[in-house]
């Protein structure tokens, strides 16, 4: 059976800590903006667009995306103050939202896919996400969160790739799960790319830039879908 995942304090040690303009870890702090400007942009898309009831099968799926958007926007703020003095309790701040994003897109993708939305069941995941978080943060062990961060990331695909498509371009969601592997690649491998950049771009501050990436392809799927018609696959 696999113990407990403790966090290894390794973590916090980033390639790039270059200061500018008197922001410490200037690359990694700024970059945390990007999650801010797509999750603000998500808000107010779908804030405009809340009458639009065809592009949402289920009012459901709206009030999950409207929470995820909120969640994405929180996270940019926790990146940014975590990465400014980087230790396990900013870090909490950074993982929360985090936590919450993932479990709103799931609820999104069922209420899509399955045709399962209600505000309990939001909720829930809501609340599952947030104790993931809030138990690694009482006892050192991060089993809660990588569940719930890989567990719904498989969920989606598994979802996605199970059930039929309700929109247009439904195959968008694979290739926004490869972009965000991507993501987590690049901060594996957080010095490395720092290196082969000659110091330019360090593998984390390109997790960021990637991972919002994706969570603008997100949007503009969400923004631009169609449902489709009626036994149409």
């Amino acid at each position: 059976m696999l113990g407990p995942l403790h966090q290894d304090q390794a973590y916090h040690r980033f390639a790039d800590v270059r200061s500018l303009l008197g922001v410490p870890n200037f690359a990694d702090v700024v970059s945390s903006i990007a999650f801010v400007v797509v999750g603000v942009t998500g808000l107010v898309i779908l804030w405009r667009g809340r009458s639009a009831g065809g592009r949402y099968i289920l009012q459901g799926e709206w009030s999950a995306y409207w929470a995820f958007f909120w969640a994405v926007a929180l996270a940019g703020v926790g990146s940014a103050y975590y990465h400014l003095a980087p230790d396990d309790a900013r870090l909490a701040w950074d993982r929360l939202p985090i936590a919450l994003a993932f479990m709103c897109l799931l609820a999104a993708v069922m209420s899509e896919r399955l045709g399962i939305a209600s505000r309990a069941g939001l909720l829930t995941l809501i609340a599952v996400g947030a104790a993931s978080v809030l138990y690694w943060s009482r006892f050192d062990d991060l089993r809660p969160y990588v569940l719930v961060q890989f567990g719904s990331l498989a969920a989606i695909v598994i979802l996605c790739a199970r059930f039929p498509a309700r929109y247009t371009q439904g195959w968008a969601i694979f290739a926004i799960a490869a972009l965000y592997g991507v993501a987590k690649v690049c901060e594996l491998y957080d010095g490395e790319i720092f290196g082969l950049t000659g110091g330019a771009l360090s593998g984390h501050t390109l997790k960021h830039l990637i991972s919002a990436a994706a969570i603008g392809a997100l949007l503009c799927w969400v923004a631009w879908r169609e449902p489709l018609s009626a036994g149409h696959d």
